[in-house]
């Protein structure tokens, strides 16, 4: 069986769709590209993968039963903090795991445009409520990188793109509430963002830097104007009210989580805001209450990574958890980790993550 390992060019790639035609990049100054491919013998391709994911996510076969074979490339495009990046996809789990996102320094936010082949499944913690994706229909999957999770890809082609949290964040008002997202090519908006990246991947290599650029800052807004009209944050007055609303009652559980009398009512009585709006802002979340204790429970995550000579009942008990047995069981619930086990592989994790360098 033949292995092939090659940082050039694609040459891993099945057909592809004509939109997506790749040719040998020549590429103005300000655009960096590299490729990446690996290629038959699943024993030393799929290592090889492994390693050159780890910076981002910790990559594990499908199943139990071994591949024979494992082909899968990657090719990317960065300006300044801004990547595009074209996969072909084998079969894996990438996991984020609790303790690589409380130890790194990746926030970005990542969408995923799944064009060939099934959409990923997105194996997170939280309840999705709104439709999951639908084959043959180009869909598009947004993940905050500062929260753990576990994807399970199979064999096609998508376009990834990553952004700064903090680009996010001036166009949507919670990144974090993006996390586990879908949205389906089913509208004229999402079928013109989508031909947009599309174009971008394939026109890439005749821009300059500038216009580059500013075409992938066309297709960020296009994006979270997209989600930001799922969510009800975007198209008239109405509108915007919700958005702040919903940014106030997050700034207020924010410079709340410490306190012990923090609760849905405590925050509808101190905003003057009424049950069924709140509700539904945080309907994605399972509601305010739910909404808060994972709150809780991320900041308790950290904490444990970050202060390992703090007690665990002093963390939970600073955070509103008074009960320990109740703590333990929300805390695995939530990240399928129990919170000992956690503080105890504090400090290796640390130690496993400061070695890592940033993928993008």
């Amino acid at each position: 069986m033949r292995t092939a390992l090659n940082d050039d060019a694609l040459h891993t790639a099945p057909p592809l769709s004509r939109l997506l035609l790749p040719g040998q990049p020549t590429l103005a100054p300000g655009i960096v590209h590299s490729d990446f491919s690996v290629q038959g013998d699943a024993r030393k391709s799929f290592l090889a993968w492994q390693e050159r994911m780890s910076p981002v996510y910790d990559i594990r076969p499908p199943g139990k039963q071994a591949e024979d074979t494992f082909d899968a490339s990657l090719s990317r495009y960065t300006i300044d903090n801004l990547s595009l990046i074209d996969f072909l996809t084998a079969p894996n789990l990438a996991v984020r795991s609790l303790g690589r996102v409380s130890t790194e320094s990746v926030r970005d936010v990542t969408f995923s445009i799944f064009l060939e082949g099934p959409p990923s499944q997105f194996l997170g913690n939280k309840p999705r409520t709104e439709a999951q994706p639908v084959p043959g229909v180009p869909s598009i999957l947004a993940l905050d990188m500062d929260q753990p999770c576990t994807i399970r890809s199979f064999e096609g082609r998508l376009l990834l793109l990553f952004v700064p949290r903090a680009l996010v964040e001036q166009l949507f008002p919670d990144a974090a509430s993006l996390h586990g997202r879908w949205i389906h090519a089913a509208t004229p908006l999402t079928r013109l963002l989508i031909e947009h990246v599309i174009a971008l991947r394939r026109q890439i290599v005749g821009l300059n830097k500038e216009e580059a650029h500013q075409s992938f800052l066309t297709a960020v807004e296009l994006i979270l104007a997209a989600f930001a009209q799922q969510a009800g944050f975007a198209g008239n007055a109405r509108a915007a009210v919700r958005a702040a609303v919903y940014g106030k009652v997050r700034r207020h559980v924010e410079m709340h989580l410490r306190d012990p009398n923090l609760s849905p009512e405590s925050v509808l009585a101190s905003l003057h805001f009424s049950r069924a709006s709140v509700y539904r802002l945080f309907e994605h979340e399972g509601g305010l209450a739910a909404y808060i204790r994972n709150r809780r429970l991320r900041m308790a995550a950290d904490e444990l990574v970050r202060l390992p000579h703090r007690g665990i009942q002093d963390v939970a008990s600073g955070l509103g958890f008074n009960d320990a047995s109740s703590f333990t069981r929300a805390f695995r619930r939530a990240f399928d980790i129990a919170p000992r086990e956690l503080h105890e592989y504090a400090p290796l994790l640390r130690r496993d993550h400061t070695q890592q360098t940033r993928f993008i």
